[in-house]
């Protein structure tokens, strides 16, 4: 049951006053008479606390979000933490590489947990698959998944031991690889033309101007796709389908080749395809780009229908910039960083005391409160603030150097003696390749 109240030992009287499992409290449950289906998000909101160490900078940084914008970039967490991203095994599935595909999701990665490295190369290197499943945690979806077909077939066959993945998880490598392509063309976009207005070539839906069509979900392979929200009703004939899904109905697009057309739009209203088969491409070299794009990995541009028709490409929208629906934010003092800063949904709930801020605290930190659109990364929102990497890995670099870890748990840093205590070498994680700023 929801907060804790079964299985996990807790009293009702603890799940109302006590702190659910990771912070995270469900309620509000009630009886409708329809489906939640994607596309019908309308956003989310985020309280979001940073380090500051140029508080001179941060009004005018803060504005130029508020008014103009980011780059409306598929965020890190697209594409996984590790060392092998999800898009490289989405290219491996599109080109029927099934050997591949499996071998991506069983090598070991760098840093990943003591047990799951053991598992892998207990099947890896030793071919002991019981005991690769012993260590390999439930989490480990794909992998287990993988192995167990493996411990219960005769054969090997990739193809079908991929099969076993749920449906949802395989899609999400070959979403990845769109939003990878996605993402390396719009930087060209932004680079070659800027991201303050739309140029001829681009393309717009065809609707009034500044009309959000909210079609920025991923496509499903068979020709249904979650119906964008704030789209207008199925055509005459069609009807909801079983479990509430109603019929993919492609959106009509507009390519911006006239004076005129340029001064009906915005920056706002430019949108780009990820790649698929009932997409258009934008004009010009851009275009081409995308073609050019899909040949070097080895993908046919012109036939994107899969011979396993999950994963045939369809393509969908995306617009390439995003402005924030609500931002506000503040400035704060603090001198301990393990002390917070924000008061979470959930303390509010349970009525505890919101932190209290320290006045004349050594640091400063900047405290922002964002709602973004669907399909939105904030991370993304705050590498246009920082201008720096988000990844994890870069984040977790800059917290080990940063000067409030001295005064971790409220203690004064000792002074350190000519000649020792020098810093250990911190090894520096990948930028984020391609992406330009606005």
């Amino acid at each position: 049951m929801a907060n804790g109240l079964k299985g996990r030992g807790r009293t009702e009287e603890q799940a109302l006053k006590e702190r659910g499992e990771r912070g995270i409290r469900i309620g509000h449950l009630e009886y409708k008479n329809g489906f939640l289906e994607l596309g019908m998000l309308s956003g989310n909101c985020f309280v979001i606390t940073l380090r500051v160490d140029a508080p001179e900078t941060v009004n005018e940084v803060m504005q130029s979000i508020k008014t103009k914008g980011f780059i409306n970039y598929y965020g890190m967490q697209r594409f996984g933490t590790a060392s092998i991203p999800t898009h490289a095994i989405g290219l491996a599935i599109l080109k029927s590489d099934w050997a591949l595909a499996i071998s991506l999701l069983l090598r070991p990665r760098p840093g990943e947990h003591t047990e799951i490295e053991a598992g892998r190369r207990a099947f890896l290197e030793d071919g002991n698959l019981s005991r690769a499943l012993d260590l390999i945690p439930r989490r480990c979806v794909a992998e287990r998944c993988i192995l167990e077909y493996y411990q219960k077939s005769k054969g090997m066959n990739a193809l079908e031991a991929l099969s076993t993945i749920p449906r949802n998880l395989r899609l999400m490598y070959v979403h990845a690889y769109q939003s990878y392509v996605w993402n390396a063309v719009v930087s060209e976009r932004v680079r070659e033309h800027g991201c303050e207005k739309p140029v001829l070539g681009d393309l717009v839906y065809d609707n009034n101007p500044g009309e959000n069509t909210g079609m920025d979900v991923d496509a499903t392979p068979g020709g249904e796709e979650a119906r964008p929200s704030g789209s207008s009703a199925p055509g005459k004939g069609k009807k909801p389908q079983r479990g509430g899904k109603r019929p993919y109905v492609a959106p009509k697009i507009k390519v911006l080749s006239t004076e005129e057309d340029l001064k009906m739009y915005t920056i706002f209203d430019v949108i780009m395809p990820l790649p698929g088969r009932d997409v258009a491409y934008p004009g010009g070299q851009l275009g081409e780009r995308y073609k050019e794009f899909l040949r070097l990995d080895g993908l046919d541009p012109d036939n994107l229908i899969h011979a396993q028709k999950d994963y045939t490409l369809l393509g969908s929208y995306r617009k390439i910039m995003h402005l924030p629906a609500q931002l506000s934010w503040s400035t704060l003092r603090y001198t301990d960083p393990d002390i917070a800063l924000a008061q979470s949904d959930e303390d509010k709930i349970l009525g505890f005391d919101p932190p209290v801020v320290e006045e004349h605290g050594r640091f400063m930190a900047l405290q922002i409160q964002l709602q973004l659109g669907t399909a939105a990364y904030a991370t993304m929102a705050i590498r246009e603030i920082t201008k720096m990497d988000t990844s994890s890995q870069t984040q977790a670099v800059l917290t080990q150097q940063s000067e409030d870890q001295k005064f971790k748990g409220g203690n004064e840093p000792a002074i350190e003696v000519e000649g020792e205590g020098e810093d250990a070498e911190v090894p520096v994680a990948e930028d984020e390749d391609e992406m330009v700023d606005a």
